[in-house]
């Protein structure tokens, strides 16, 4: 069984900076793809911003210019810098991974969530 635990989130006031950490543990052969989804109220989970095992990149538009993703593949950590922070920023963010087992068969799995609320 594979954990994925954040931390970071927090209360920050407009164009102000958090990084999130997401960090895996548990019994795994190689985490696959990462990502970063949020969840505002009431509304529905979007992707944020994933990365492959090779460093590559994808990011909601709604965030380009303003976060990056990294990863540290020897730590199983994926981070999320967020500078330039506004309001419709406010969310759960959640880790999710793909993560390869020794059984050979890829499975899914997501963190608890933290909360990231940007005030004006």
């Amino acid at each position: 069984q594979v954990q994925l635990v954040e931390s970071g989130g927090g209360l920050v006031k407009t164009g102000g900076s958090l990084r999130l950490s997401c960090a895996a543990s548990g019994s795994m052969f190689s985490i696959n793809v990462m990502v970063w989804y949020r969840q505002a109220p009431g509304k529905q989970r979007e992707l944020v911003a994933r990365i492959t095992s090779g460093g590559s990149t994808n990011y909601a538009d709604s965030v380009k210019g303003r976060f990056t993703i990294s990863r540290d593949n020897a730590k199983n950590t994926v981070y999320l810098q967020m500078n330039s922070l506004k309001p419709e920023d406010t969310a759960v963010y959640y880790c999710n991974a793909w993560v390869r087992s020794w059984d050979s068969y890829e499975y899914e799995y997501w963190g608890q969530g933290t909360q990231v609320t940007v005030s004006s």
